[in-house]
C-alpha cells in the first residue's frame, strides 16, 4: 500500500452523497502513536465565487478549485488513487485561503 504525502492529490471516496473526488492532503506527517488520519482540502467542480476556492490549474485536473471550507479528516482505506502532485508554492496558495477561513493571521 503506498504512502500518503502532503501536497499529494488522491481520488478520495467521500461517501455516498459526496461521491469520489480529487483532494489534495494537507497534514505533516503523524507520528506511529498518533490516530492514522489525513486532512484533505477537496477538489469542485461547482464554483462559487468564494475566496475560500483556490484556483491552482494542474492540467490533469478537470477545471475547478480546491474549497477550503470542504476541509475534513479521513482514515486511509478511503484513499482510492494517487492523482499527482502540488507544488510548495501551490500548496501555499491553498494554506493562506485555510488561514484566512479560519482566521489564522
Amino acid at each position: 500500500m503506498p504512502s500518503i504525502e502532503r501536497g499529494e492529490i488522491w481520488l478520495v471516496d467521500l461517501g455516498l452523497a459526496a461521491k469520489a473526488r480529487p483532494a489534495v492532503v494537507f497534514n505533516i506527517p503523524f507520528l506511529d502513536h498518533e490516530r492514522a488520519v489525513y486532512a484533505i482540502v477537496p477538489h469542485t467542480t461547482a464554483l462559487r465565487g468564494s475566496r475560500f476556492e483556490v484556483v491552482v490549474p494542474v492540467t490533469w485536473l478537470e477545471s475547478g478549485a480546491f474549497d477550503v471550507q470542504g476541509i475534513r479528516h479521513l482514515p486511509r482505506p478511503v484513499f482510492l488513487r494517487r492523482l499527482g502532485d502540488l507544488t510548495p508554492a501551490q500548496m501555499q496558495q491553498i494554506a493562506h485561503a485555510i488561514k484566512l477561513w479560519l482566521g489564522i493571521p
